[in-house]
């Protein structure tokens, strides 16, 4: 009777074992070039974590954001719609008393939607989702917090002030004096360590790097890893990559030695294309971060989950950061709410093999307000901007966008503008308009800045908040 017992309640654990959601995963890089990865194809670029996290899951060739800069994307990321459908057009200036200037209130994201199925939540590393306290990570569904809120950050050597770039990293809300030896292996660590720690239910974890986004800032040895790549720029950006790589090796031996890996979902992808004066490389893909061109919206994407997907196939549909929050919820076996409309699909059936069909009929991108649309349906690619002529690619003959061929395909262009012009009218305007102001250290939008152009008041100080107060 005893041996009985015994076997029944083994039997019962490891059926709970069995049945037990996955985790879930989200790695995001900053501005990193198309080309710039081993499972790329790239001979430069030193990458063998992610190369063998390639190898685990599935390369999805033409994985797409919703937009080529940073604050928008993560925006359709977290929300699963395009964030056209709820303004955020722009990257929010940093302004902890603004509270306008952040991902809409009205928008559940991910992590509240998993919370309340029991999952304990983590964001570790960049926000840019809006710096009042209403918009922060420990006040949108995340149980554990460390990073930095606003747009970039210093990686090493700051001596924190009001500066966004040097602000105090944050850990569950409160400010820190800790300037690690270098941020990037920091998040790294964190994430290793929540990884370890919550082995026993599942969680998720969103971990958005700032890295290879400049200021490029590697240590002399790795930077000298590199001093065969003649361009400057590119041996800073490659060896500040090469470290991120290093530091995602530390979150996947995690999962394998707490014995997580089959049973955890994980995304890799970048927030936007490769800015190329920064040192990256979009090849074979045009243009750079900041335009509706393959190289400012089209990034190196990974989906990885041992237990569900095959291991080492390209996926040539396109897919979509808009993609994470539906397949998240249907692997945690949440129902997608029916109350507003979302735009990502359940990925996990198409990269199963079990649907043979595209996830999209076609993916859509707006910026400059309503300036600049594009849209990618089958092979087919249409740009507007402004008042010129559209510009149509056939993307499996020019992935480059090399060749126009609007002229040559007037039945394509018209049914693709009928389309975008459909989508477009259900967006509204954008909400708030961001920052345009070039900054004194690194690059536009505001980043650095100490506050507005010309402030209305004091240089506002790191958001803080009380955790157990905050709404979820």
């Amino acid at each position: 009777m005893t041996r009985l017992l015994i076997l029944c309640s083994l039997a019962a654990t490891l059926a709970t074992a069995t049945a037990r959601h996955p985790n879930i995963l989200i790695i995001v890089s900053d501005d990193h070039g198309y080309a710039d990865a081993g499972f790329q194809g790239s001979k430069v670029a030193v990458t063998p974590n992610l190369d063998a996290l390639a190898k685990s899951g599935i390369t999805c060739t033409s994985g797409y954001v919703t937009y080529p800069v940073c604050s928008p994307s993560r925006a359709g990321l977290l929300t699963g719609r395009y964030q056209a459908r709820f303004g955020h057009d722009n990257n929010p200036v940093y302004d902890p008393l603004d509270n306008k200037e952040g991902l809409p209130l009205t928008e559940t994201i991910l992590p509240q939607f998993l919370k309340r199925a029991g999952y304990h939540t983590g964001w570790i590393g960049k926000w840019h989702l809006g710096s009042a306290p209403a918009f922060v990570p420990w006040a949108r569904g995340f149980d554990e917090s460390f990073g930095f809120i606003g747009g970039g950050h210093r990686f090493t050597n700051w001596l924190p002030d009001e500066r966004q770039y040097s602000l105090p990293l944050i850990r569950d809300g409160k400010p820190t004096t800790d300037v690690p030896p270098h941020l990037t292996l920091a998040l790294g660590n964190a994430a290793a360590a929540f990884i370890r720690s919550h082995k026993d239910h599942p969680w998720m974890l969103y971990l958005p790097f700032n890295a290879p986004h400049t200021p490029h800032e590697p240590s002399p040895d790795r930077l000298e890893k590199f001093s065969h790549v003649p361009n400057p720029q590119r041996r800073k950006y490659l060896a500040q990559l090469s470290l991120l790589d290093d530091t995602i090796g530390l979150v996947t031996s995690a999962l394998a030695d707490s014995n997580q890996r089959d049973h955890t979902l994980t995304f890799f992808f970048s927030d936007n294309g490769g800015h190329t004066p920064s040192g990256s490389d979009n090849s074979p893909l045009r243009a750079t971060k900041g335009t509706l061109y393959e190289g400012g919206v089209r990034v190196p994407f990974l989906v990885s989950w041992p237990a569900k997907l095959p291991a080492g196939k390209l996926y040539h549909h396109s897919v979509s950061s808009l993609d994470v929050l539906p397949s998240a919820l249907a692997a945690a076996d949440i129902p997608m709410p029916t109350d507003r409309k979302f735009d990502g699909v359940n990925l996990i059936p198409h990269l199963a093999g079990e649907v043979s069909t595209p996830p999209h009929t076609h993916l859509t991108w707006r910026m400059h307000g309503k300036q600049s649309l594009a849209i990618r349906s089958d092979n087919w690619k249409l740009i507007r901007s402004g008042n010129t002529p559209p510009e149509l690619y056939d993307l499996a003959s020019d992935s480059s966008e090399s060749k126009d061929v609007a002229a040559q395909n007037t039945d394509v262009v018209t049914r693709l503008s009928a389309t975008l012009d459909s989508w477009n009218r259900e967006l509204i305007d954008p909400v708030f308009p961001g920052s345009s102001v070039k900054n004194e250290d690194w690059g536009p939008g505001g980043a650095n800045q100490r506050n507005r152009p010309k402030p209305k008041r004091s240089s506002p100080k790191p958001p803080d908040a009380n955790p157990s107060t905050a709404p979820n």
